[in-house]
C-alpha cells in the first residue's frame, strides 16, 4: 500500500507559491540587513566582479593619493625655505646699505652680522628636509611622484641649490664665513667712501634673490599642480566607489516596499492555502 500523500492541485500550487514568496522575502530581508543587493558572486557574478574591480582601482588610487599628499608637503617645505632665503638675502642687502655711511668700527660689526646671516641662511637651507628629502640644498635631489600604476604617469621635480656659495656668484668659491670679504674686497672697513663696492655687492645679492624667487615660483607651481591632481584623484576615487555602489548597494526604499508587498502576498497565500484545505476537509465530512 502506498504511503505517499497526494495533494490536490490547488493545495500544491498554493504551497509552491508560498515557498517562492518565503524565499524572496528572505532575500529582501538580507538586502535590508546588509545594505547590499549583491553581496557575493552567487548573487550576481557579473556585477559582483565589476564592482570589485572598481573598488580595487579606488583602493590603489588611495595609496597614490597619500604619496601625492606627502609630496605636496615636501614641496611646501622647500617653497617656504626659498621664501625665507629671499628674506635673509634682503636683510643682508639692508646691512650693505647701512655700511655705506657707517664708521670703520661700525662697518666691522656690520660685517660680522652679514657673515652670521650667511651662515644662518646655509643652516636654514640644510634644515629644510622632509622625510629625508631636501629639495633646496642640492641639484642632485629629485622628487618623483607616481600618480597611477602606469609607468608614464609620474612627475619628477629636480632639487635646487640655494646655499650661499651657489646663490651668490661672487662667493661661489668661498665659505659663508668669508662672504663679506669676497663680495667687498678687503672687508667692509676697507671700503671707506667707495660705496660702489657696496653697490656691486648689493647687485650680486639682488641676482641671488632673483634666483631664489625663481626657485620658489617653480616649486610653488608644482604644489599648485599637485593639489589639482590630488583633488582629481579624490574625485576619481569617489566616482569609482559610486559606480561600484550602483551595482551592489541595495535601494532601501525599494527593498522596504518589496518587503511590505511580499508580506502581504505571504498572508494572502496562507489564506488561500487555508481555503484550499478547507475544501478538502468539506469533502471528508461527507464520509462521516
Amino acid at each position: 500500500m502506498s504511503s505517499n500523500v497526494v495533494l490536490s492541485s490547488a493545495t500544491r500550487q498554493n504551497l509552491l507559491s508560498l515557498q517562492t514568496i518565503n524565499q524572496t522575502t528572505s532575500i529582501t530581508q538580507e538586502h535590508l540587513a546588509t545594505g547590499l543587493k549583491v553581496a557575493s558572486a552567487v548573487d550576481n557574478a557579473v556585477l559582483f566582479f565589476q564592482a570589485q574591480s572598481l573598488n580595487d582601482r579606488a583602493s590603489n588610487l588611495a595609496q597614490y593619493k597619500a604619496n601625492i599628499d606627502q609630496s605636496i608637503s615636501s614641496l611646501t617645505t622647500a617653497t617656504q625655505a626659498s621664501q625665507s632665503v629671499v628674506t635673509i638675502l634682503q636683510q643682508m642687502q639692508g646691512l650693505l646699505d647701512s655700511a655705506k655711511t657707517e664708521t670703520t668700527s661700525q662697518q666691522t660689526a656690520t660685517q660680522t652680522q652679514f657673515d652670521t646671516l650667511a651662515k644662518q641662511l646655509n643652516n636654514l637651507v640644510n634644515d629644510a628636509s622632509y622625510q629625508g628629502l631636501n629639495l633646496v640644498n642640492s641639484t642632485a635631489s629629485v622628487l618623483t611622484v607616481q600618480f597611477s600604476t602606469l609607468s608614464t604617469s609620474t612627475l619628477k621635480i629636480k632639487g635646487t641649490n640655494q646655499l650661499v656659495s651657489k646663490l651668490v656668484t661672487a662667493a661661489s668659491t668661498v665659505a659663508a664665513s668669508k662672504i663679506a670679504s669676497k663680495l667687498v674686497s678687503g672687508g667692509f672697513a676697507s671700503v671707506s667712501s667707495k660705496t660702489s663696492r657696496f653697490d656691486a655687492a648689493f647687485n650680486d645679492l639682488q641676482t641671488a634673490i632673483a634666483s631664489a624667487q625663481a626657485d620658489a615660483q617653480s616649486l610653488g607651481g608644482n604644489v599648485t599642480f599637485l593639489n589639482t591632481r590630488l583633488d582629481f584623484t579624490s574625485q576619481y576615487m569617489t566616482t569609482l566607489q559610486g559606480g561600484a555602489d550602483k551595482m551592489t548597494v541595495a535601494d532601501v526604499n525599494v527593498e522596504s516596499t518589496n518587503l511590505v508587498t511580499l508580506q502581504t502576498q505571504q498572508q494572502l497565500a496562507i489564506q488561500s492555502l487555508s481555503i484550499a484545505t478547507q475544501s478538502e476537509q468539506n469533502v471528508l465530512r461527507l464520509f462521516h
